[in-house]
């Protein structure tokens, strides 16, 4: 059995000429490292969620003690002790001022007669625990952020010329990493606060006694890794400086492991500046941190647990948020992540 085939006309058939300029052009736009480091971050949920809390909190410590209606060193011994009341809320059975007076629940606003609200309570002497807590945050931020930079610098200003100078010079400046390394840094926190008034300072000092030298190792271990790279030599032949080679060339490639490991420095510093607020070496009253007020609050945790509540949950966040978003710092900036 035959079939006709029909000829198409030659009209069905078109010549496509290709412009020979735009044969090998690429239609996708070119994307720097930190734009494509953006865009590979964006899709890390945990990280972009951590950037949030952490902006609300930043944000918060420093306009919560503005909005609130009660300054945190006033001291008023009637309102001492109040849980939490906030306008609104109080109408769903939480934060509604209710406490536990003899086993009973009782309206301690009421009882005391108190026509202000309290948006996180009181505590013992009477003062705002919304201002308190807020302000508390604002310094340790301020000394986490402080101490991070300071350890940055010198971590990396240390572990770069060792690593890029190597020989004598190298093994002179490691003895004396493992010399501090050594020593444990409470002795260190402890000895230097016995000569020191315990304060911001104090506190600051203490912390980037030691603090620096994990920067400074992962640093010597980047700068040992590139200097030797074919860039690197290429540009020392064509008679390039030192100071140029290190800050043209090799911090360059080792910035995105500089953030990352100072993204991990801040939780660290945080949470070492609360521990020694917490055991009495840090902030001393009337001044408050997070250390402090985890220091109150967990005395009176059977009867006041608001006291010891929020700190504890800022502190937390703070905590979780930090490691999160340095962990989306890792893979972002780490080009063998790259998916």
């Amino acid at each position: 059995m035959k079939h006709d085939l029909q000829k198409p006309p030659a009209s069905s058939f078109e010549r496509i000429e290709i412009d020979s300029s735009h044969a090998e052009r690429i239609s996708k736009p070119s994307l720097s490292f930190w734009q494509d480091a953006w865009l590979r971050i964006r899709k890390n949920k945990a990280a972009i969620v951590s950037m949030f809390i952490l902006a609300f909190i930043i944000i918060m410590a420093f306009v919560g003690p503005m909005i609130s209606p009660h300054d945190s060193e006033t001291q008023t011994i009637t309102h001492a002790n109040l849980p939490p009341k906030v306008p609104g809320i109080e109408k769903l059975g939480i934060m509604n001022g209710v406490g536990t007076l003899a086993g009973k629940e009782v309206d301690l606003y009421e009882m005391k007669k108190v026509d202000t609200y309290y948006w996180f309570g009181t505590d013992g002497l009477g003062r705002d625990m919304f201002s308190r807590v807020w302000e508390g945050t604002q310094i340790s931020l301020f000394i986490a952020f402080v101490a991070a930079l300071i350890d940055m610098v010198i971590g990396v200003a240390y572990g770069g010329i060792s690593g890029y100078y190597g020989g004598r010079v190298d093994d002179i400046m490691q003895r004396i990493v493992e010399i501090l390394y050594g020593i444990p840094t409470l002795v260190i926190v402890i000895l230097m606060l016995s000569f020191m008034d315990p304060g911001i300072t104090a506190i600051i000092i203490a912390i980037t006694i030691t603090g620096w030298i994990g920067m400074s190792r992962i640093v010597r271990g980047q700068v040992l890794k590139f200097k030797n790279q074919e860039f690197v030599l290429a540009s020392r032949t064509l008679g390039a400086t030192d100071s140029r080679i290190i800050t043209k060339h090799i911090l360059p490639n080792i910035l995105g492991i500089i953030i990352i490991n100072t993204m991990f420095t801040i939780p660290t510093a945080i949470f070492f500046e609360a521990f020694l607020s917490f055991i009495g070496l840090g902030l001393q009253p009337p001044d408050a941190s997070l250390g402090t007020l985890i220091n109150d609050g967990y005395k009176l945790i059977k009867f006041q647990p608001h006291i010891l509540l929020y700190p504890s949950i800022i502190i937390s966040l703070l905590m979780i948020a930090f490691n999160l978003l340095g962990d989306g710092l890792r893979d972002a900036l780490d080009p063998k992540m790259k998916d």
